[in-house]
């Protein structure tokens, strides 16, 4: 190696006198051992490393070349990185558990990062000695107390008020209440919904230390906020569906639907979960959460009805709702003389022939299961049950030669149900009981829709307008 002496800056500085072989940078096109890749300079070479950032990029210039390098080891170029967002430092990442990061070349390097893996999401206290002192098998458990979605949304949300901190020298987990009101002020202007705001005190909550012996939640500055921001930007529910039932239903009743016990299934798949979603008025969720098991599936005597429950342990969005509640009892359509084909929008008739379909090559208890795929047979996700049912939307409305409109979610499937369903009669309390809302204003609010025209129905029923003045 030669001759060394420290440079000003504290780096290794190789002095130009000595002759070093040549530098390259990695060729990720070919998949050889070592660093392969063009040549950036030849003969007298002049490479900075600084010992106290290791993985930074190493600075490279020639005598002959126009590098960037200078001896202040400012990066000459650096590669394609799979940057992750900023997480916690003692926080849960947001990388799946176990990930294991690339090296920077085909066998590593000496200055390379050694590959490691990313711990699982974790709640972490506010304060470090909270679980000091406990034994790991109930740190492990009180780690466990929210769902992984949760922790994973609160440390989305915790890295960016973090990075917004760390821009402004200030300390994310002991700054002062005026800093984050500040930064929600910043994300109401940005015209994120009330609703956002509040996750983001939630997470930026579970995280920051006490603010005058209570959590920043409930610091009396954070609930005037958010209640100011809900009269500034007040939430605006759509009052019109965003897709026709009419016509989704229609669809499902011929090609590529129909029949049943012959199309593939991914028809087979999209139209049960598109039916069971309608006929419940559930979240995909709960949804989700149905089994094939036989305590939690039964079928009527000649398949009159079938009863779903959930899977044992199962915790529902509103945890208020009894757990008798969680049980779903669809009824069977009856044939009608005007109208056979009707019977063919039946979920019993779709559930009966999905789980005999599925019989053979199921992996999983779990009543929906992934149709197809190295995957074939085990639990589909909530994520791709979602796709499913607006897969089974949008097949709808092809299949009819039209397009299907934008922005159709597997969410709005509740409140074209429910709004179907109170238009035609049903009471609050059965559609707030089926849908699990604890209160009848929840579907007031958010999910009531203008599925019927209001003159249709004066006019459809005179005794409307008597009704209506009383």
């Amino acid at each position: 190696m030669g001759a060394i002496r420290g440079g000003p800056d504290r780096s290794v500085c190789f002095p130009r006198e000595r002759s070093l072989p040549v530098v390259f940078f990695p060729d990720r096109g070919l998949s050889r051992h070592g660093c392969t890749g063009p040549q950036l300079a030849s003969g007298h070479a002049q490479v900075c490393v600084s010992p106290s950032e290791p993985a930074r990029a190493v600075s490279v210039q020639g005598q002959g070349g126009r590098g960037t390098g200078s001896a202040s080891c400012a990066p000459l170029a650096q590669p394609d990185l799979d940057i992750r967002a900023l997480t916690p430092r003692d926080g849960p990442p947001l990388a799946d558990p176990f990930e294991r990061g690339p090296t920077l070349s085909g066998t590593g390097h000496h200055l390379a990062p050694s590959p490691r893996f990313l711990e699982p999401p974790r709640v972490v206290p506010r304060r470090e000695e909270d679980l000091g002192n406990l034994p790991t098998a109930v740190v492990n458990t009180i780690t466990q107390a929210r769902a992984p979605s949760t922790r994973r949304a609160y440390a989305l949300k915790w890295s960016l008020f973090t990075e917004w901190c760390v821009s402004r020298r200030e300390d994310p987990r002991n700054c002062q209440i005026s800093v984050v009101l500040s930064f929600l002020q910043e994300k109401l202007d940005s015209r994120l919904s009330p609703s956002t705001l509040k996750v983001y005190v939630a997470a930026i909550s579970a995280y920051h230390s006490a603010v005058a012996g209570g959590t920043v939640g409930k610091h009396n500055l954070v609930i005037q906020f958010l209640r100011g921001a809900r009269r500034i930007n007040p939430s605006r529910p759509p009052l019109m569906p965003s897709w026709d039932l009419a016509l989704v239903l229609t669809s499902l009743r011929s090609d590529p639907f129909e029949p049943l016990e012959s199309v593939s299934l991914r028809f087979l798949s999209l139209k049960t979960a598109l039916l069971v979603a309608l006929a419940s008025i559930k979240r995909v969720g709960d949804l989700e959460a149905f089994s094939v098991s036989d305590s939690c599936l039964e079928f009527g005597p000649d398949y009159s009805h079938v009863i779903l429950r959930p899977r044992p342990g199962y915790v529902p969005k509103v945890p208020t709702t009894p757990f008798r509640d969680q049980v779903v009892n669809l009824q069977a359509l009856p044939p009608e003389e005007a109208d056979p084909a009707l019977s063919l929008l039946c979920p019993v008739r779709a559930l009966r022939i999905y789980v005999d379909r599925t019989q053979n090559f199921r992996s999983s208890e779990q009543l929906f299961v992934c149709y197809g795929g190295r995957q074939q047979g085990s639990a589909v996700s909530k994520q791709r049950l979602s796709h499913w049912i607006v897969d089974a939307i949008s097949l709808a409305y092809s299949s009819r030669g039209q397009p299907c409109p934008p922005g159709v979610r597997a969410h709005s499937t509740r409140s074209v149900a429910s709004s179907w369903a109170r238009a035609r009669g049903a009471s609050l309390t059965d559609i707030c009981r089926a849908a699990g809302w604890a209160t009848p204003n929840t579907f007031a609010r958010f999910y009531n829709l203008r599925v019927e025209p209001v003159s249709s129905r004066v006019l459809g029923n005179p005794l409307v307008i008597e009704e209506t003045t009383r």
